[in-house]
């Protein structure tokens, strides 16, 4: 309820500071007439406006529905928020019909990415709950197993749309001067953080949780391998917290492919 809130938030702020840049000041940004321009004829204030309603509506969700009911009701009002994220940056300005698949190709990435994220969430909020007794390990354990297949997933749908992205955003032509640009040198960043990611989940599906599913039946074992789990999850979060970063930086700037 607490992030829905703040997204909620967040993208009224977004349309408020938008407007304001668009008039010049934040006086005449917040009269009404600039306000509506902005969510009527700009794509990322509609988006914006989406968003706000999708956050609203999950918050509603939460706080009134029970059981699984909640759950699938506030993920089918996040998909929504996600999705408009697309709306938010250069895909929305691409022309043509590449500019749909680039548009559908943002939607999927931000879709995997939001996975991801949230299962990671997930996993560290179970791994931070004292594993003492043979049930609460058990469970931890099959939920990090029963995401492998899904996660590996994720992770070929990001590669497989981040390359769309790349051959629309950079171009094949700019990838030797890819690193003379601020976008070029945010991207690889962005690149190198995500490739740590990788290695990260390849290690916790490969190595760590098999390892404490083999340390169930014995305590001792199973705080280690969860405590060594713990750390890596929560170094992948952190990577993750600082690829959404950098995404939302060099979002603002010009991609090679548009000089």
């Amino acid at each position: 309820m607490g992030a829905a809130l703040l997204l909620a938030l967040a993208s009224l702020l977004y349309i408020a500071a938008q407007s304001s840049l668009l008039s010049g000041s934040v006086a005449e940004g917040l009269k009404p007439e600039t306000l509506t321009a902005v969510v009527t004829y700009m794509a990322p204030g509609k988006a914006a406006v989406v968003r706000t309603v999708a956050a609203s509506a999950a918050v509603i969700a939460l706080a009134f529905l029970s059981g699984r009911a909640r759950f699938i009701v506030a993920a089918c009002f996040g998909a929504v928020a996600t999705a408009s994220l697309a709306w938010m940056g250069h895909a929305a300005a691409t022309a043509g019909w590449l500019g749909w698949v680039h548009l559908f190709s943002d939607v999927l990435h931000v879709f995997a990415a939001a996975i991801w994220m949230g299962a990671l969430t997930g996993f560290l909020g179970l791994l931070l709950a004292e594993l003492k007794t043979p049930e609460a390990r058990a469970n931890v354990h099959a939920a990090l197993a029963g995401f492998a297949g899904i996660g590996s997933t994720m992770v070929a749908i990001l590669i497989l749309t981040g390359l769309v992205n790349s051959w629309v955003l950079v171009g094949p032509a700019n990838l030797e001067s890819l690193w003379t640009t601020a976008y070029g040198r945010l991207l690889s960043l962005k690149l190198l953080a995500f490739l740590v990611m990788l290695g990260l989940a390849a290690a916790n599906r490969y190595r760590l949780t098999p390892a404490l599913g083999r340390s169930l039946g014995a305590r001792a074992d199973a705080d280690a391998e969860g405590a060594a789990l713990r750390r890596s999850i929560a170094l992948e979060t952190a990577l993750g917290i600082a690829v959404l970063l950098l995404v939302a930086w060099f979002g603002t700037l010009a991609p090679p492919a548009a000089g």
